[in-house]
């Protein structure tokens, strides 16, 4: 488990590390580079690069921490990779209802799986399950099957906003986080996007976070992401879905 300075969680665990593109937001893969360069640095869990490895060492790192804690699950791979064993699944699902203190944060652009998995299994009522919906293509598509899904709190990750997203219907979603992307490929964000969503946000009773914009600014100038900041439309947007955490330990 890590700190992170991923601003709307807490902490990251990571029990699988590494997969492979599937969609416009996997092109500048924040996950791919670190990898790399924890690899070069010999960071234990990086032997392999980016390829996916399963990590049991990391698997009851969450049972260990009584403090509830936000956690985002596999913020290095995507937690239903082809590969990943249904068994392993089973392994860390088990995990995350023996530790109700917890709050579970799963994003995924895998969808298909997402389902799959889910078809006979009971979600533990402290997952927030997301999927990203970077594009008209590939993410609004996700969001209808997230919706499909009976989840204490279902939220979807808008980074990087690579377009217009157009109408989008959020009957059943919770939460909505929106960023721009990061990096020295970074791809620019429109201003006017970004108010779309939290427009529509506004209008449907769902919680906005405003991430960041990333290396293009408001303006559409490039430079370093802390310097661009975090201010849409005069102000920080920090919103929370409503929950009631089970402190019971």
């Amino acid at each position: 488990m890590n700190k992170t300075k991923i601003e709307w969680t807490e902490e990251t665990w990571n029990p699988t590390t590494g997969c492979t593109k599937v969609s416009a937001g996997c092109k500048n893969c924040y996950a791919e580079a670190m990898a790399n360069r924890l690899k070069a640095m010999g960071a234990p869990g990086y032997e392999n690069g980016f390829e996916f490895s399963i990590l049991p060492e990391r698997l009851e790192q969450p049972l260990k921490k009584k403090k509830p804690t936000k956690y985002f699950v596999n913020s290095m791979s995507d937690l239903f990779y082809e590969d990943m064993p249904d068994s392993y699944l089973d392994d860390i699902f088990n995990i995350i209802e023996k530790t109700p203190q917890h709050i579970y944060q799963i994003l995924t652009k895998r969808e298909d799986r997402m389902s799959e998995y889910f078809r006979k299994k009971s979600i533990p009522k402290n997952i927030w399950l997301g999927v990203t919906s970077e594009n008209r293509k590939n993410g609004l598509p996700r969001i209808d099957k997230l919706r499909n899904l009976k989840a204490t709190i279902k939220f979807i990750s808008i980074e990087p906003l690579l377009e217009d997203l157009g109408k989008i219907n959020l009957a059943g979603i919770d939460w909505v986080i929106v960023g721009g992307e990061s990096g020295p490929k970074a791809r620019p964000m429109k201003e006017v996007w970004a108010v779309n969503i939290k427009r529509q946000c506004e209008e449907q009773n769902v919680a906005f976070f405003f991430k960041q914009w990333g290396t293009w600014g408001s303006d559409g100038v490039k430079r370093n992401k802390k310097s661009n900041g975090r201010i849409l439309l005069g102000k920080e947007w920090s919103e929370y879905p409503e929950y009631e955490l089970n402190v019971a330990i």
